[in-house]
């Protein structure tokens, strides 16, 4: 066995080295042997397919309200998508404006469900108050209502900014990036708030909307 020469399936046999060691040691013997039976991929050396057969998905149908929804934004110009955004925010401003909610009661139409039920102030209890007096230009009562809010505002606006300038008229305008870290610790400091502004006690109790 020691004189037949070693084939491979990925190549053809080649005459043997004349200046190789005529007797190899065993492990060059069990490299050589194991040589005959390697073979790339799940396919076998005479080229049948060993391995399990692929799946085939089908591609999912649109239904036609997509359809129709992929077509208008395929047709739509570019500033309208911004524009659109912009008519939401301006009819939020025009609801705070018009409804003032310094002077609504707290049980009015529309009303925090959860302070309705418990009489617990929510994450956003006050948001709506501070946003009319930012609109008035009184920061010190807008931040009595809810300062995180006037806090989170000018980096809001900027935000929409950016991304309404750059979608509508190409402006290269530099947008916020706010890494995870930075989200977590907010979301974290808006839940203290959210607890703090409950709490009985004072100087918490100033905190009472």
């Amino acid at each position: 066995m020691y004189g037949e020469r070693v084939t491979s399936v990925d190549r053809p046999a080649t005459e043997p080295d004349p200046h190789a060691d005529p007797h190899p040691s065993a492990p060059s013997l069990a490299h050589a042997h194991a040589g005959q039976h390697v073979h790339a991929g799940p396919h076998a050396p005479d080229g049948s397919w060993q391995g399990p057969y692929p799946v085939a998905y089908q591609p999912v149908e649109t239904d036609r309200f997509t359809r129709m929804v992929l077509r208008l934004h395929a047709r739509a110009p570019r500033w309208a998508v911004p524009l659109a955004a912009l008519g939401c925010v301006v009819l939020g401003l025009a609801y705070a404006m018009i409804s003032n909610p310094t002077q609504s009661d707290p049980d009015a139409r529309p009303t925090c469900l959860l302070k309705l039920t418990t009489g617990l102030d929510c994450p956003g209890c006050g948001g709506t108050r501070a946003l009319w007096y930012v609109l008035h230009g009184d920061l010190p009562a807008a931040a009595r209502h809810h300062f995180l809010f006037v806090f989170a505002l000018p980096f809001l606006t900027w935000l929409f900014v950016a991304w309404a300038g750059n979608r509508a008229f190409g402006w290269k305008l530099p947008e916020a990036r706010f890494s995870p870290k930075v989200i977590g610790l907010f979301l974290a400091a808006w839940g203290v708030f959210s607890v703090a502004r409950n709490l009985p006690w004072a100087p918490f109790t100033s905190l009472y909307v």
